[in-house]
């Protein structure tokens, strides 16, 4: 199972192609995403980081949190569980038949 990493903090214009060379520095990378925004197609400044061992993910997270790139401040740690969104509202308010 691989070890998930949040990076907040990502310059604007980073490619996940730069992203994994970053990580690649502390082991191996099974993938790199950085999260845009769905209309505009442009980044949200942070992304996930997949790697194939906890020691590799951990080492990495020493390595780079806290530290600069292009002016900016990485925050690196491990990823959390995606909240469930399940109970969220639709659109209309859940109002009944009118």
């Amino acid at each position: 199972m691989s070890f998930k990493i949040y990076v907040g903090g990502l310059p604007y214009a980073m490619t996940e192609t730069e992203l994994t060379d970053l990580f690649v520095q502390h082991g191996n990378v099974d993938s790199a995403k950085i999260i845009t925004d769905k209309y505009t197609g442009k980044s949200r400044g942070f992304g996930f980081v997949e790697m194939p061992s906890d020691d590799e993910g951990k080492a990495a997270i020493t390595a780079l949190n806290g530290t600069q790139l292009e002016g900016r401040t990485l925050t690196v740690n491990q990823a959390r569980p995606q909240e469930d969104r399940s109970g969220r509202g639709g659109f209309g308010g859940g109002r009944g038949p009118r």
